[in-house]
């Protein structure tokens, strides 16, 4: 079967190829999954560049959710069946006609959601979610800040902030990335191309009050200001470091202002709470099913093209999800 195989860290178009592995076999408490599409994230950029703390040795495949059909299971496994349409995630390993899993951490897709759309919603809608829920405790009627609103977890929390009730800020590098959030349910937007000053553009889009929430997958330069511009009591979320840089936030701020700087990891809240998260998911397919909520997607490329995928997403040129297409029988 075909792979996409990292043979040594760099950057994705010097270090990528694609290659032909064995078809894997499962053992007890696994699942063979024939692969349709790849979901790719940020994260899987900094995973390629031995830059992430998961740092696998390669070769390795890029690629951290997944959707398509069990081929197979191990000899002790109930759930999921062969046959049985299903999504998942993992830290890397996905790019690839096939992958090798444990049964437990698939979830069996309803029949209304397509797996290119399950692709889509997996890692970027999960952490949306978690972060506004369990980590925010966001409120209807309160304010939501989404820095990076263009990109493939920040236009999934403009979605779910506006279906909880929120009334969503949507922020982006560009006014045109920015504008596009409103199609999503923002109801304003600013954008911080280079320094921008990201506090003033929220206080006054707030009335001076500031953000009751926070969703900041950038990091960077506009992590403190964002910080500075949270209201009394309001709550900042650390989701990523997309620009790159990990900031480092002067610790009076939250103290002046009652705030709290949350960390957001949905890879070890999965791990610690498992049934939670298929909760979360039931609630996330269901909008999906009734069609309020769809995933918003830059493009979709076939697997030999992964390399241009993963480049597109280190240099913050994709405007919401990409996903690679598998498309190899088995």
């Amino acid at each position: 079967m075909k792979a996409l195989v990292c043979n040594r860290f760099g950057s994705p178009g010097d270090c990528l190829e694609l290659v032909d592995v064995a078809l894997p076999e499962p053992g007890p408490g696994e699942a063979v999954v024939a692969v349709s599409h790849v979901g790719l994230n940020f994260h899987d950029t900094l995973v390629v560049a031995g830059k992430h703390v998961v740092q696998p040795q390669p070769p390795f495949s890029p690629g951290s959710e997944y959707a398509g059909t069990v081929l197979s299971v191990g000899p002790d496994v109930m759930v999921p069946r062969v046959g049985d349409r299903v999504v998942g995630n993992e830290e890397y390993g996905c790019a690839r006609a096939a992958v090798l899993v444990r049964a437990d951490r698939v979830t069996v897709l309803p029949d209304d959601v397509q797996e290119q759309d399950a692709a889509a919603i997996l890692v970027a809608y999960s952490t949306a979610y978690h972060a506004l829920v369990q980590r925010a405790n966001l409120r209807p009627g309160e304010t939501l800040v989404v820095l990076g609103a263009a990109g493939g977890v920040g236009s999934a929390a403009v979605d779910v902030g506006a279906l909880l009730g929120a009334r969503v800020i949507a922020g982006a590098s560009t006014a045109e990335r920015a504008t596009s959030a409103l199609r999503r349910g923002a109801h304003e937007t600013f954008s911080y191309g280079g320094d921008g000053n990201v506090k003033d553009a929220i206080k006054r889009l707030t009335g001076g009050v500031g953000a009751d929430v926070v969703f900041d997958p950038v990091g960077g330069t506009v992590a403190e200001a964002a910080v500075r511009a949270v209201a009394w009591g309001g709550r900042y979320l650390v989701v990523g470091f997309a620009a790159g840089a990990i900031p480092r936030l002067a610790l009076n701020i939250p103290l002046v202002k009652g705030s709290s700087v949350i960390g957001v990891f949905l890879g070890e809240f999965i791990r610690r709470h498992r049934a939670l998260h298929e909760e979360n998911l039931r609630t996330i397919f269901a909008w999906a099913t009734a069609g309020r909520l769809r995933p918003h997607v830059h493009g979709v490329l076939p697997l030999e093209r992964g390399a241009e995928a993963l480049d597109l997403l280190a240099g913050g040129r994709a405007d919401g999800k990409l996903l690679l297409r598998v498309g190899q029988s088995l």
